[in-house]
């Protein structure tokens, strides 16, 4: 093919991720969806998942791993064993190329399997969330002294499972748009979550905290003076993914 042929659908390509990271919460024709033969099974796994979250608690449920959300199933009546069909699914989800749905980021976390070892991490008071210890506590205790004392964990250490919960719950509200739910969250095993990454906001800010409203505030505009801040998820970025700032 062409090479000039090659660049201009390479740019085209670019143009049109970027108007969907824009507009992401609309549908668009090329969007896909979660098969309609498995959206029983889909419901029954979802709410599954949810029970295993209400038995073990919010906090713990951060850090829990695949095997032992399948043990808690097992052993209490009132959550259920996860299903063939159910395993399956996940198991899809998780594998499938995320790619072909529109995101476009590095999956970090190639096994769905794969475990968050509890004494590498340290619970934030009054958050309801993990760090790891290191780096990402360091910069945490570093961000509260620079930028005040208004600034909170919104989200830290998330577990495979924690983010599959957090995918499906998202795809449910999406009406089984895998697209459109991936521009809002990163599906499981692609959030930098899982290894490091956290995200703050600004106390009493609420829901707030997780939209384009917190750009606005004096703890954001400091957090961006700040050179040792990232944002993994840009205004205009390629990834396919909602500006979060």
């Amino acid at each position: 093919m062409n090479p000039e042929i090659i660049q201009l659908e390479h740019e085209s390509a670019v143009r049109d991720n970027l108007q969907k990271v824009k507009n992401f919460n609309q549908t668009f024709s090329e969007d896909v969806f979660l098969t309609i033969d498995k959206q029983a099974v889909f419901q029954t796994a979802l709410k599954r998942i949810l029970r295993v979250k209400k038995v073990i608690g919010y906090a713990n449920f951060n850090l829990i791993g695949f095997d032992n959300m399948l043990l808690y199933a097992h052993r209490y009546p009132k959550i259920g064993r996860f299903t063939k069909a159910e395993l399956t699914l996940i198991d899809e989800i998780f594998f499938y190329d995320a790619n072909k749905y529109g995101f476009h980021g590095n999956k970090v976390i190639k096994e769905l399997t794969s475990t968050i070892n509890k004494r590498d991490t340290i619970k934030i008071a009054g958050s309801g969330h993990y760090l790891f210890q290191g780096n990402a506590l360091t910069k945490f205790n570093q961000l509260k002294k620079d930028v005040g004392p208004n600034l909170v964990l919104t989200s830290g250490v998330r577990s495979v499972v924690k983010q599959l919960q957090l995918f499906l719950s998202k795809l449910e509200s999406s009406n089984s748009n895998l697209s459109l739910a991936s521009r809002s969250l990163a599906p499981p095993g692609h959030s930098y979550h899982g290894i490091g990454d956290f995200d703050v906001g600004k106390k009493g800010f609420g829901k707030f905290n997780f939209t384009s409203k917190f750009s606005q505030t004096r703890e954001y505009k400091r957090l961006i003076e700040l050179k040792y801040v990232d944002l993994r998820y840009t205004q205009n970025n390629k990834v396919g993914v909602r500006y979060e700032p």
